[in-house]
């Protein structure tokens, strides 16, 4: 079952896991192993950060092949034309890939390769409109496929970002163009979902998963609240008791999203998976 119809049903879990910097899966695949059974789908992101990684769809596609674990590949506009990323879509549909988030990308001067050309032919709007047209069978060129797609698309939304209302019109704006679920960058109250789902009317028109990230430190917020709002209180939290504020307001926000009936949550273990089982304790999810 895709990511769209699961959110329909139940309380879905997402997390994230690292694509490796070489030509090596194992570290990736033993990431997965340890989130299957916690989670309903894990995401590899594509060149984060705009740094060399392995290919996201090729990876999504061992792991769900050797682990078992569904995976929702990123997929950026950043690094292929138009033709480039329509052939990746069907390709990796023929693998059995079913999700997939698409996002603009990061710039190739913040990563490892700053002298490569960006290409940007689209942005996140426009390459969720270009999956949806391989779902209902053509290309952008208006070619009838060989056969569909019927990817779950999924989109970023940013809910405590500055301008709000910017934000709203860009996420519906994604919507329109076809995209069936969202994953959130982090919240840290269940309010900030509260008030974008107030914004956008009292509620969404696709299932959303809320970000929950547990912050280590307070250097790690101040970081963080460059893009997203990041709440007095827990900033000083994090200064007096460090990591255990980070975790108990993780806790937390996740406990109130799921009281809520939140569709589910997307989870920021930033590489360490072994926290993700503190992380679902308040809420009894698939433990053992």
């Amino acid at each position: 079952m895709r990511i769209t119809e699961k959110a329909r049903h139940t309380f879905v879990i997402t997390a994230e896991v690292d694509p490796p910097r070489g030509a090596d899966p194992t570290p990736t695949l033993e990431q997965a192993l340890v989130l299957r059974g916690y989670v309903d789908a894990v995401n590899v992101s594509d060149a984060p950060m705009a740094n060399l990684r392995m290919n996201s769809f090729m990876l999504a596609h061992l792991i769900q092949s050797r682990t078992g674990v569904e995976v929702i590949p990123h997929l950026t506009a950043r690094d292929r034309n138009a033709i480039a990323l329509q052939a990746d879509l069907l390709g990796a549909w023929a693998l059995g890939v079913s999700n997939v988030l698409v996002l603009g990308g990061d710039p190739p001067e913040r990563g490892d390769h700053p002298w490569a050309k960006p290409v940007y032919e689209f942005g996140a709007v426009e390459l969720a409109r270009a999956v949806s047209n391989l779902n209902n069978g053509r290309n952008l060129a208006g070619g009838e496929l060989e056969g569909h797609t019927s990817y779950s698309i999924g989109v970023a939304v940013n809910p405590g970002a500055a301008d709000l209302e910017a934000e709203i019109a860009k996420f519906l704006a994604k919507v329109e163009a076809g995209a069936t679920f969202a994953q959130t960058q982090p919240v840290f109250e269940a309010e900030t979902a509260v008030r974008f789902l107030e914004a956008l009317g009292g509620a969404s028109p696709i299932p959303i998963l809320w970000g929950v990230l547990p912050l280590r430190s307070a250097r790690m917020a101040r970081n963080v609240a460059r893009w997203t709002a990041v709440p007095g209180w827990l900033l000083e939290g994090l200064e007096s008791r460090g990591r255990v504020a980070g975790m108990e307001a993780a806790q937390q926000v996740l406990a109130e999203l799921h009281a809520a009936g939140m569709a589910g949550a997307h989870l920021y273990p930033l590489g360490k998976v072994e926290l993700l089982r503190e992380m679902l304790r308040p809420i009894g999810a698939r433990l053992s």
